[in-house]
């Protein structure tokens, strides 16, 4: 469907108790062209919408969708609401114009971040836009070079804000994405970027000097969130260009296939080894940067830093993380990861690939198995270019355990839901 704007009226808030499990909306005949698992079915909330990037849905199942601006229309955030149970929005509302990536909801506001500042926009429960100007909770992130996506976490007491600083460089060479540079050692982009950072999420006006270095050696955790039992967890892009920069040390398909990209458990003080070190999906760990002295084999430095809990095919680019704390799903998708991958860019002269919503199940807060991962939802990319292209960013769980997947490329926006059975009724 073309989204259409409609204007915002007041109305009683829809409560979703309205619509329990055995009474969610239809799903579309398609299921908005994904591919699901057995019983699972999709309905396409919104579409069109621009560069949707990551999203949160409200106790009443209202939307709030972080906007990326620029070629695919305006930034900001989108808000959207089913008033008639039928899994479209058919109400929409927008605040703000910067792009961004980052959102998060708390008790009276909605979190935003664009590349530089982290905005909190005060709200009243049930309304889908801000009852005044918005507050400065960090300003001045840095923003210059690669990876300015600032995406959030909240702690579940609302008194913590998680921001991903991603690294300025590929791996901190002293000429960037160049043949042969060495790296810069030690790299400086550490003390800076490169990890996450906290911050107190009511204190206005902090700035990086402020805030907190929780983690580092991370290049870039585009998927950030909290586990059930409160835990901190980011997913990793890997780096780049092993082959191109270092060709007597690997050759295309190396290229293509390395790094992995990578689950992190994130605990404070945690080092995850970037730009020293890489994972290596084959031989299991990681090793050391060519950069570095690294031959794609030798540890060195790297056997002190801190290992994936999952480790994925290279440049599949994971971009959303969510974890299942609802009920409608199956027992087994309980407490488990979902992560967006955005898909790849330079895994040739090997076909693309990514582009899809992969599940890792988990037991007692831990993966289950060592990198043991499966494809939840897929069909949103077509390699021969048939159909719209969509790039799946955002993953998030609504009030009745519904998941909704958002996608920067087309603007679509799915709710997928388990219905058993066929899983259209």
């Amino acid at each position: 469907m073309s989204w259409k704007t409609i204007a915002v009226v007041a109305f009683a808030t829809l409560s979703l108790s309205a619509y329990p499990s055995d009474r969610l909306p239809p799903c579309d005949s398609d299921n908005g062209g994904l591919t699901l698992p057995a019983g699972f079915c999709a309905v396409v909330v919104a579409d069109q919408v621009g560069g949707a990037r990551h999203l949160a849905v409200a106790a009443n199942g209202d939307i709030f969708v972080a906007l990326m601006g620029g070629r695919m229309g305006s930034g900001g955030v989108l808000a959207l609401r089913d008033t008639n149970g039928d899994g479209k929005a058919d109400v929409d509302a927008h605040f703000g114009t910067a792009g961004g990536t980052g959102i998060a909801l708390s008790v009276g506001g909605v979190y935003f971040a664009t590349r530089s500042t982290v905005l909190r926009y005060p709200m009243h429960a049930g309304q889908l836009t801000p009852i005044g100007e918005p507050e400065v909770i960090a300003r001045e992130l840095p923003s210059d070079g690669n990876h300015t996506a600032k995406n959030l976490a909240l702690s579940a007491d609302g008194k913590t804000l998680f921001v991903n600083f991603g690294s300025a460089t590929n791996s901190c060479q002293v000429v960037d994405r160049t043949l042969e540079s060495p790296g810069r050692d030690p790299c400086p982009e550490l003390a800076y970027r490169s990890g996450i950072w906290r911050f107190d999420a009511g204190r206005a006006n902090q700035s990086e000097a402020t805030g907190t270095r929780y983690a580092t050696g991370i290049r870039n955790a585009v998927g950030l969130a909290l586990a059930p039992d409160g835990r901190v967890w980011a997913t990793q892009h890997g780096r780049d260009q092993l082959g191109q920069n270092w060709p007597k040390l690997f050759n295309d398909e190396q290229n293509a296939e390395k790094p992995s990209e990578e689950l992190l458990q994130v605990n404070a003080g945690d080092d995850f080894g970037w730009p020293y070190c890489y994972h290596d999906l084959e031989l299991g760990h990681l090793v050391l940067a060519p950069e570095y002295g690294g031959d794609g084999k030798q540890v060195g430095r790297c056997a002190q830093k801190k290992e994936p809990a999952v480790a994925f095919p290279g440049h599949w680019a994971p971009n959303g993380l969510t974890f299942y704390a609802g009920t409608q799903f199956p027992a087994r998708y309980r407490g488990g990861a979902f992560i967006a991958f955005h898909g790849s860019w330079n895994r040739a002269p090997l076909p693309q690939a990514g582009y899809r919503v992969v599940f890792v199940a988990f037991k007692d807060g831990k993966p289950v198995g060592e990198n043991t991962f499966e494809t939840f939802a897929d069909g949103f990319w077509h390699e021969n270019g048939a159909g719209p292209q969509h790039r799946p960013v955002g993953v998030a769980v609504g009030p009745d355990g519904s998941l909704y997947i958002t996608d920067d490329a087309a603007g679509t926006i799915w709710r997928v839901m388990y219905k058993g059975g066929n899983g259209r009724q």
